[in-house]
């Protein structure tokens, strides 16, 4: 028998897809000897620290694949500027609970008010717990869609979206859709339905939908898929950005 080296077993840890026990197992190695731990508490300290750094690794990955605004977190948004329903809602919806049942998030709102900050905040938090977002302009996912469909391969990118548990529709008041998108869309919202969640942001109300669907049977029924199973934050109050910008042009006394 060849005798053992850490050089060796490292390389055979990194071929076995276990890196946290190639980072740790030395210096825990070390550790262990010094404090007189059992083989059993070495191994078990050790698969410890793999499972954690493995949570670790899929939270990085999870994060990078969600294209959240990086800056809208719970940390920077200023939860005393939202109506405190909103607040409430917030502290529930970042625990993730809804997911399970397909629930659906969404945020009414004049432009300004904090609807993207807000879902995607939430979308981070949702993150740490271990599920798997996207965030993503409306006009991006239609496009995104339409590409799909010209090339046959709309069901193939619905199940792709579908290992999402939530996907953040921002602005979708701003798309004004032809037919071809208008159907996209929905056929998104439809699978989706009752099975993974969705968050819109919007700054139209439901009776201006017939601007996104055209029609008014498939207005209705797009409303009454995201609806049926749903949590409606209404973000009300003054805007954000006016005055941020009224801030910044007071004269500097």
């Amino acid at each position: 028998m060849t005798a053992p080296t850490i050089g060796s077993l490292r390389v055979m840890l990194r071929a076995l897809k276990l890196p946290g026990f190639a980072t740790h197992f030395e210096d825990l190695s070390a550790r262990a000897t010094r404090e007189g731990w059992t083989f059993l508490a070495f191994v078990h300290e050790l698969a410890a620290l793999e499972l954690q750094d493995r949570g670790r690794r899929r939270i990085e990955r999870n994060l990078r694949a969600s294209r959240l605004p990086s800056t809208k977190t719970l940390a920077t948004l200023d939860l005393e500027r939202l109506p405190s329903a909103v607040r409430t809602r917030i502290a529930t919806l970042c625990n993730g609970d809804f997911l399970r049942e397909g629930t659906n998030v969404l945020a009414f709102g004049l432009p300004g008010r904090g609807k993207t900050h807000t879902l995607a905040a939430i979308g981070h938090e949702l993150i740490q717990r271990g599920r798997r977002v996207l965030f993503t302009p409306t006009y991006q996912l239609v496009q995104r869609l339409l590409a799909a469909k010209r090339d046959l391969l709309l069901e193939v990118e619905l199940r792709r979206l579908d290992r999402f548990d939530a996907v953040i529709l921002d602005d979708i008041g701003y798309v004004q859709q032809d037919r071809a998108e208008m159907e996209v869309l929905f056929t998104f919202l439809a699978e989706r339905y009752e099975r993974r969640s969705v968050m819109i942001s919007s700054n139209l109300v439901f009776s201006q939908w017939d601007r996104i669907f055209k029609d008014a049977m498939t207005t209705a029924a797009a409303i009454d898929r995201v609806i049926h199973h749903s949590v409606i934050l209404e973000m009300t109050g003054p805007s954000f950005r006016a005055e941020v910008a009224e801030k910044n042009l007071e004269p500097v006394r």
